[in-house]
């Protein structure tokens, strides 16, 4: 179906709080639904990694961004771009390798857990918020960037910050395909 002319393009917006609480629904129905912790991680990260091989082209069409030409300027980039836009928040970056190929996103206030007080005690390997994991590296991976993100310390599990940890693998290679 087409807009009728002179119709501006509506952007609809969710409400954070809904996110916060659809989100929350969501972790609780997967622990539900998987007995052991790793599988929900897991779960977690598949679930994140689609999100993010999606979100990309989203993300570069509204940002405009320039090509990063180093990872220290894509660390920025997902800190100061892409947390702001789809999380509100801004992380801080620092660079923990002398390679210059490993950042950590440390995190004042996790948006996701803003209903959350703490972890039941049965459910303590669980990264309630592993999804980001997935959704960053999904990112990544679409624009040619293979990295392992993990969560390094977590707010919930009683860590004084929130820290995604990320590693640049290598430059993944353009495929060409035969036609």
């Amino acid at each position: 179906m087409s807009r009728p002319p002179g119709r501006k393009q509506e952007n609809h917006k969710i409400s954070r709080e809904l996110f916060v609480l659809t989100y929350g629904a969501l972790v609780a129905q997967l622990c539900k639904d998987y007995e052991k912790d790793e599988d929900v991680n897991t779960c977690l990260d598949r679930m994140g990694h689609s999100i993010g091989v999606r979100l990309i082209d989203d993300f570069l069409a509204r940002s405009a961004v320039k090509k990063c030409r180093s990872y220290s300027e894509t660390a920025e980039m997902i800190a100061q771009v892409a947390f702001k836009m789809y999380l509100g928040v801004t992380p801080s970056v620092t660079c923990s390798s002398p390679a210059g190929n490993e950042f950590s996103l440390i995190l004042d206030k996790n948006p996701l857990v803003d209903f959350v007080e703490e972890l039941p005690a049965e459910r303590a390997s669980l990264c309630y918020c592993n999804l980001l994991c997935g959704v960053i590296r999904g990112a990544l991976e679409m624009v040619h960037l293979a990295a392992e993100v993990t969560f390094l310390q977590d707010r919930l599990k009683g860590d004084p910050v929130t820290e995604i940890g990320i590693t640049f693998l290598r430059k993944a290679e353009d495929r060409k395909h035969k036609r």
